[in-house]
């Protein structure tokens, strides 16, 4: 069967009435702060400056502070991409040289709330999470709410990708297919990558979304392999009673499939699952090779931890409180407590 990337995602939460509502109707209705993976030391040749915008994509951003600081865009160092319809805060890193243009960077949806240091660029990659404050409104049941966030809370967000990774109309997508299958022409490395990783992407999802059907979310397979929570090591699970405890212990979560010519490898039921969905999607295992740094594979989460999902209602509708790790998609969740298929956004929430 293809990759279909405008199937709707299966719910953990399919058993419960979802409360509706809709997200997005104004920038202030969806707040993200980036959680660094580690603080400016307060010394070096870059300068780091902490920034809210409102209402701008993550591209367009990047350019804008190019431009008014008068640095190359490729000198702008960001650690993820933030929501277009959002309130954003983030990090940002600029050649220290920058500094004497800074004042012309507040203004027209910037504001510079912190500036410091650093001896390093900020790249993609250099954050822990993000933490949400979204506004969900037109809500037509809040009273089914209780059990969706103890559920979630309990059991878990299944970790898959959102639809806006996969491009719109999932047209991303089919580049990355039409590369693994030597069909993809005249792309740009920039559309290259994109859809190269949107093709893992897919992948992912497809056999997350096995594990959930099979009632597998949590439940540890021979040869799986798990990784130390909230992060750590992997290592394949031999031992399954141990480690299930350990997993129901939130000490380790299993993983799913980015595949690549050095993806971390399952062994025995695991290994058969990873083939089957690529035999379904009718790609090769080999189809990888030949991609160099792009197509090296990784390992992704099959489940994050939300413990601190609130809910509270407010005169407009339900505000939602949480905390995802980096890469995790916020309109994922949201989508799990609405059961609405209208959560896409330009941006990840990575």
């Amino acid at each position: 069967m293809p990759l279909d990337a405008t199937k709707p995602l299966p719910l953990l939460t399919r058993a419960l009435p979802g409360i509706g509502g809709r997200i997005k109707a104004a920038p202030e209705d969806f707040e993200v702060e980036e959680i660094p993976a580690y603080s400016p030391s307060g010394e070096g040749d870059h300068l780091y400056l902490w920034v809210q915008k409102i209402g701008m994509g993550a591209e367009y951003f990047i350019r804008q502070v190019s431009r008014r600081l008068g640095v190359p865009p490729d000198e702008v160092g960001t650690a993820g991409l933030k929501d277009r319809h959002a309130v954003t805060r983030q990090w940002v890193s600029v050649p220290a040289s920058a500094e004497a243009n800074l004042a012309k960077l507040d203004g027209d949806g910037i504001t510079v709330l912190a500036t410091s240091r650093h001896g390093n660029k900020l790249k993609p990659g250099h954050l822990r999470g993000n933490t949400f404050r979204i506004l969900v409104r037109d809500v037509k049941d809040a009273g089914a709410l209780p059990p969706l966030v103890e559920l979630i809370r309990r059991e878990g967000l299944p970790n898959f990708y959102g639809p806006q990774r996969f491009g719109r109309g999932g047209e991303t997508l089919r580049t990355g297919v039409g590369l693994l299958a030597g069909e993809g022409g005249r792309v740009s490395p920039f559309l290259r990558r994109l859809g190269l990783s949107a093709v893992q992407s897919a992948l992912f999802n497809e056999y997350l979304a096995a594990r959930l059907a099979a009632g597998d979310l949590r439940r540890v397979l021979a040869g799986d392999v798990m990784q130390k929570w909230p992060f750590g090591g992997m290592f394949n699970a031999v031992d399954l009673p141990a480690e299930q405890a350990r997993l129901d212990a939130a000490e380790t979560v299993p993983t799913g499939p980015m595949f690549g010519r050095k993806m971390f490898a399952p062994q025995g039921e695991a290994l058969a699952r990873e083939e089957a969905t690529l035999a379904d999607a009718g790609i090769k295992r080999e189809a990888f090779n030949g991609f160099g740094k792009l197509l090296s594979g990784t390992r992704r989460y099959l489940f994050v931890h939300v413990p601190d999902l609130a809910a509270e209602a407010e005169a407009e509708g339900v505000r939602l409180t949480f905390t995802l790790p980096a890469g995790s998609y916020a309109t994922v969740l949201v989508r799990e407590l609405t059961h609405s298929d209208a959560m896409e956004s330009e941006d990840a929430d990575e």
